[in-house]
């Protein structure tokens, strides 16, 4: 199948030279000198992020300045070391994102995000030092929502960023979709309610190959009135395929709402039945 929104290759190695040393700084020429249109590299970016390249670029600059603050580095020393030609210069930046400047942020939190490239389109993966908290299809209609409710529930902000926890996430969700995993091991930070984490919780316990209706899930949780409930609190699983809310059907045995889109649920099922 091909891959939907995939990154081009191109695109993807200056991605990894900035996780590499995020004080590069890409412009124009030397976009140009690797045979590189500098306005479709823009457009990109607007289109799948929002953003400029050079947005891109400095966003991922200071994110990686706020990890050095909080650790308890000078600013002066990591503003230089960012790639920032001015304290003043970096100070705006920084204050642009987080809203304070660098000196005040000790207690600012935030929330690392990265595009996953997977057979069934791209993803956007979001981490905390916990884990991973979110993992949604891009295309999803609730996404910008998923995003804002994250932000709140951890008080934090979210950045394109780098995160121990996605050379993990990304390695094991290759090896799911090549039949060579059955369970991940990767690290999740599920904020919620106690009733929604143990419907989550629930959900993990559905082996690999198998489905299960929301009747039969409340009843796994000794609560068979509240097979409504439980389907809410399966809407409500921010990070799709690890918490595997599509292995839940209806009790006729059909398909039921997937976020992600009933025929990725199929996929999904069909290859699990493939690699049972």
């Amino acid at each position: 199948m091909e891959k939907l929104n995939e990154t081009p290759d191109s695109i993807k190695q200056l991605i990894d030279e900035l996780i590499a040393n995020p004080s590069n700084k890409f412009k124009d020429y030397d976009l140009v000198k690797r045979g590189l249109e500098p306005n479709q590299i823009r457009r990109w970016f607007l289109k799948n992020h929002g953003i400029t390249f050079q947005a891109y670029q400095r966003i991922f600059r200071i994110n990686t300045a706020f990890k050095k603050i909080q650790k308890g580095n000078t600013v002066t020393e990591i503003a230089f070391e960012s790639g920032f030609e001015s304290l003043s210069g970096f100070g705006e930046s920084f204050k642009s994102i987080f809203g304070v400047s660098p000196k005040n942020s000790k207690n600012e939190r935030i929330i690392d995000l990265k595009r996953i490239e997977t057979p069934l389109g791209t993803m956007i993966a979001c981490a905390v030092s916990q884990g991973i908290c979110l993992l949604e299809f891009t295309d999803r209609k609730m996404l910008e929502t998923e995003l804002k409710s994250i932000a709140k529930l951890y008080n934090a902000t979210i950045v394109q960023g780098n995160n121990k926890h996605f050379e993990i996430l990304e390695l094991e969700l290759s090896e799911y979709f090549e039949g060579k995993r059955k369970q991940f091991s990767v690290p999740l930070s599920t904020l919620g309610t106690e009733f929604q984490n143990q419907v989550w919780n629930e959900l993990l316990n559905i082996p690999f190959g198998a489905t299960k209706s929301y009747k039969e899930q409340a009843e796994a949780m000794n609560n068979p009135n509240a097979v409504r409930a439980v389907a809410n609190a399966n809407g409500m699983n921010r990070i799709s395929i690890i918490i595997p809310c599509h292995r839940v059907i209806g009790t006729d045995g059909k398909l039921t709402g997937y976020g992600g889109g009933l025929w990725r649920k199929q996929y999904l099922l069909e290859l699990e039945q493939q690699w049972k």
